[in-house]
């Protein structure tokens, strides 16, 4: 589960884990009788201290060598103070070139996809935890 959060100057709400020091969107696993919208608006809360409210599903992702599917929902901020948690050393809001920069593309292209996906359908994308496999890209 994943949250872009983008801010009114369009900017993207990202986290660097203190697990891996990689820069990631905020975002986690649904819990046992949690649904998708509910585990997203929690994540984002315990990652960032930001409140935020779900707007439409963006993307569906595949890590293909763990077999794990992420949902990322294109989101907005409705409260609370961007700030680091135990499960994030840095919150800051990016632009697109510097999620680029700061991101694998595995990651980076979730974000460029809620900025891209208006009045379309989510993308559906497969890849191997750090590059796409390009070809198997389709939309909903």
């Amino acid at each position: 589960m994943g949250a872009a959060v983008i801010g009114d100057d369009g900017r993207f709400l990202a986290m660097r884990r203190s697990d891996t020091g990689a820069w990631q969107l905020p975002g986690g696993v649904v819990e046992r009788g949690e649904g998708p919208l509910e585990a997203v608006r929690r994540e984002v809360l315990e990652e960032t201290g930001v409140l935020i409210e779900p707007e439409r599903l963006t993307g569906v992702y595949k890590n293909m060598p763990m077999g794990v599917v992420s949902l990322v929902f294109r989101c907005h901020m409705v409260g609370g103070d961007p700030r680091p948690t135990k499960e994030a050393t840095e919150v800051a809001w990016l632009t697109l070139g510097e999620i680029k920069d700061h991101m694998v593309e595995a990651f980076a292209i979730r974000l460029q996809d809620a900025a891209t996906t208006v009045n379309e359908g989510p993308h559906v994308r497969l890849h191997d935890g750090i590059s796409l496999i390009a070809e198997q890209e389709t939309r909903c």
